[in-house]
């Protein structure tokens, strides 16, 4: 019988254990969200000063839920990086499903953010309540990267409940292998939306050019 476990239940361990998913200890397999990034300008800057303000003033009025994380912090980024110009599209609430050879396992989920390129996946965005850790969107976006990747190329996916974030890659042969970024924390000094922005502009580069 074939057993079908909804994403949002599954944990690290199940994808261990089912999909033979690894995560890599070396420091060269995810270096994409620390080299290279691209500049990014002063009128980006302010913008991206206006979202963090935003967004302060909405916890007071908590709890600030999982549409209005994506209005007010992710549209700006995705919008800054050019995800929303052709070539990439956005789908939203894309139902996805990966199942396990020989272990009649199936889990099913729904993704919030989808940007594809030529139905290729460049990042996905699995966005939280605010109160919630990001902690607790790591199994669910790794079960749909899993579900999407393609065998010969990176996916890349971004967590983050709207004050945090983590990238995360992963290579899809025949040990999954994924890697995740440091954390990126929205009320650190400074502005830590300026190194997402650039990291996102810089997966996005990466992208194109593989295709």
């Amino acid at each position: 019988m074939v057993q079908t476990i909804q994403a949002k239940d599954i944990s690290l361990l199940d994808l261990e254990t089912r999909f033979g998913l690894v995560m890599t200890e070396d420091d060269q397999f995810f270096t994409e969200w620390q080299k290279d990034l691209p500049e990014i300008t002063d009128s980006e800057k302010q913008r991206l000063d206006r979202v963090k303000a935003a967004y302060s003033n909405l916890l007071k009025y908590s709890p600030l839920l999982e549409n209005t994380v994506k209005m007010v912090v992710l549209s700006p980024l995705l919008d800054l990086a050019d995800f929303y110009l052709s070539p990439f599209h956005v789908k939203s609430e894309k139902s996805v499903e990966i199942s396990a050879e020989d272990e009649g396992v199936i889990v099913k989920g729904n993704i919030d953010v989808l940007v594809l390129f030529e139905q290729l996946v460049v990042v996905v965005i699995e966005s939280k309540q605010a109160a919630f850790s990001v902690e607790v969107g790591k199994p669910q976006i790794l079960a749909y990267m899993l579900a999407i990747a393609n065998s010969d190329k990176p996916t890349y996916g971004l967590i983050t409940n709207g004050g945090s974030f983590i990238f995360v890659k992963l290579v899809k042969q025949e040990t999954p292998k994924y890697a995740f970024s440091r954390l990126f924390y929205i009320f650190n000094p400074g502005n830590e939306l300026y190194t997402v922005l650039s990291v996102l502009k810089r997966l996005g580069q990466l992208t194109r050019n593989r295709n």
